[in-house]
């Protein structure tokens, strides 16, 4: 089982430069700005996840690779591996979602994190695949109320007609957390849809996207998923106090948390990634391989 992560740093300027040369607006750091949490997501993969046999990093240049990261034990991947050209560069991640199954040498069973998804506690390799299968929750919607359910609601009805199926008012929605996929379910369902997915491809995010629950909501749909809710908990930073997130960071009682950004005043930010990193650097003290020693 291999584990993809995709990063960005909204200060890189080489990224920065692309970003406002392509899309013609200024870059929103406060949408993509960079929390200084990744080391722990690795460190939380070590201590907490030994099962895993490769971790695979993926990010638009070199620039955005952290000088900390060991090439021996982490596989960077540049869009450029994976995307055609002709869509590049992307500020989008679903486009990036979109082709993670075309990564070299990955294994047929792999896990997509998102960069402010973690491994708190001890986990199983059941927790994530059983008998083929991946496990994570799965529960129907009915309203598109904004941008990001649109584009779910994008990715259930791709999926339905890619199997035959009529679409239906509701749309499946996954749990957020680490996605378990299966490389040879991805492979199929793309290249049955090919022209579909590449019609979507933006640069910016829009609401005739289609995202990574394309390839869930498909292994859904073909009995591939079990519907079983993964052990985690979800922080938005604009509603979370900075005391209780401390404390869940320190005190874990679920196996994975996400913390998700949102837009916040200077000050906020400042305060929340300071008591962030605090709580992280006593729950995870010691490198991991993943580091260099720098």
């Amino acid at each position: 089982m291999d584990i993809v992560i995709t990063y960005v740093n909204g200060l890189d300027p080489i990224w920065q430069k692309d970003y406002e040369r392509y899309t013609n607006q200024p870059v929103l750091e406060k949408r993509f700005r960079d929390w200084g949490t990744l080391r722990y997501l690795f460190r939380g993969i070590e201590v907490n996840m030994p099962f895993i046999r490769k971790v695979h990093l993926v990010v638009s240049h070199e620039s955005q690779v952290p000088e900390w990261i060991n090439r021996d034990e982490v596989r960077v991947v540049l869009h450029s591996d994976i995307i055609p050209k002709e869509y590049l560069p992307t500020f989008n991640c679903n486009p990036i979602e979109m082709h993670l199954h075309r990564i070299e040498g990955l294994d047929e069973e792999y896990l997509y994190f998102n960069d402010d998804m973690y491994p708190m506690l001890p986990c199983k390799s059941e927790d994530f695949f059983r008998e083929g299968k991946g496990v994570i929750g799965m529960s129907r919607h009915w309203f598109p109320s904004n941008m990001y359910k649109h584009i779910c609601r994008n990715s259930d009805r791709l999926a339905r007609k890619a199997l035959g199926k009529r679409p239906t008012w509701a749309f499946l929605r996954p749990q957020h957390i680490c996605s378990p996929l299966l490389k040879s379910e991805c492979e199929a369902l793309y290249a049955t849809i090919e022209q579909e997915i590449k019609h979507s491809l933006t640069r910016i995010r829009t609401k005739d996207d289609l995202n990574q629950y394309l390839f869930l909501d498909y292994m859904y749909l073909k009995g591939k998923i079990i519907n079983q809710r993964q052990s985690k908990k979800h922080f938005s930073v604009g509603v979370a106090s900075s005391h209780k997130l401390f404390d869940f960071i320190i005190h874990p009682t679920r196996k994975l948390a996400c913390i998700n950004d949102v837009q916040l005043t200077e000050e906020r930010y400042v305060e929340l990634r300071d008591n962030i990193l605090s709580a992280f650097e006593q729950r995870f003290p010691k490198r991991s391989k993943f580091e260099n020693a720098i």
